[in-house]
């Protein structure tokens, strides 16, 4: 069964029975969850199954998981993880060291979400901060060079993937510069492509093979001025595609935040033409996700050959002993640190 080119959110903690009937119809590529989504263990691994039976496959399963502000499972089921500014911390201070907590730190946020049967995880960030840049990535990100920025995001990708879970990195070309939140309104950058080449285009280039990638609804008015990056078959193609050079499968960011204008319908249609290959819609509303779905076709071509690579990406969690590693994080990275 061929999947259609979007990525869903869904309401509660348990599939309704229109949510099920939507899920056999329209067919979507996965499934976003958020902490409306999240209770327990054995809810949300029921939760997961309930989609892949209602979605006819094993289908993939997305969640926010990077720790700090951002994080869907937490404590007491889940344990507590470090935001990314602390990974940042460590490394300034030894490179090495601050390496090896974020690829551990990756691959013990895996363990935690495919054993839940989660296989995708919207991590790591590629953001470099600004000083004139909205709080909304802040202590996200994991320094305020390029170099720390995508070192630090490659180990975190290896720890996911070492783990069975496949990353995503964001937000492609850059928030970091963005002076309001984009869940709320629309960011406009501008700033020259010279310093946006070496700066915020350049953190994402040593990351262009990872299998998924998201957008950013940013303008970037040197090179286009009129869309935000997800709607922009400029930024798509000269940009994300051409100068940081991204081969994997390109998903917007979620089409329902603030930062866009006009319908569902309009925003998915704009979306995929531009050069997404996916369209994520989050809220769980679920006449959006039908006007979501009426505009997503069948995937197919390049986007279909890209989707199937990202997913053949996935590869069976590498063996290693979880009780002593949560240990050794802790003592690395500090008391906010997984400790469950």
């Amino acid at each position: 069964m061929t999947a259609r080119a979007f990525i869903t959110g869904v309401a509660g903690l348990r599939l309704t029975d229109a949510e099920r009937q939507f899920f056999r119809a329209a067919r979507p590529f996965g499934l976003i969850l958020f902490k409306r989504n999240i209770d327990n263990p054995a809810q949300v691994a029921a939760l997961v199954d309930e989609f892949r039976d209602a979605a006819g496959r094993e289908a993939a399963v997305l969640v926010d998981q990077e720790g700090g502000r951002v994080q869907r499972l937490g404590p007491p089921h889940w344990p507590a993880y470090p935001a990314g500014a602390r990974y940042g911390a460590l490394y300034a201070r030894d490179h090495a060291a601050g390496l090896a907590a974020a690829r551990l730190g990756g691959r013990l946020i895996a363990a935690d979400l495919a054993a839940l049967g989660i296989t995708v995880d919207c991590l790591p960030i590629a953001d470099v901060p600004a000083p004139e840049g909205d709080p909304v990535i802040g202590d996200r990100a994991y320094g305020d060079t390029a170099e720390a920025v995508s070192e630090i995001a490659g180990a975190i990708a290896e720890g996911l993937m070492a783990g069975g879970v496949l990353p995503v990195v964001k937000h492609l070309p850059g928030h970091g510069r963005a002076a309001c939140d984009s869940h709320k309104s629309l960011p406009v950058v501008a700033c020259d492509r010279a310093t946006l080449e070496s700066s915020d285009f350049e953190a994402f280039r040593p990351l262009a093979g990872l299998p998924f990638g998201m957008t950013a609804h940013v303008v970037f008015t040197a090179i286009d001025p009129m869309r935000p990056a997800t709607l922009s078959p400029v930024v798509i193609e000269t940009v994300i595609r051409g100068a940081i050079g991204f081969t994997g499968a390109l998903m917007s960011d979620d089409l329902s935040m603030g930062a866009l204008s006009g319908s569902l319908a309009e925003r998915t249609r704009a979306a995929l033409s531009a050069g997404c290959d996916l369209a994520l819609h989050c809220n769980g509303n679920l006449s959006e996700m039908e006007e979501v779905a009426a505009e997503s076709p069948v995937l197919s071509g390049a986007a279909d050959t890209r989707c199937a690579a990202a997913l053949a990406a996935r590869r069976t969690p590498d063996a290693e002993a979880l009780a002593g590693a949560r240990a050794a994080f802790s003592r690395m990275i500090g008391p906010t640190a997984a400790a469950g």
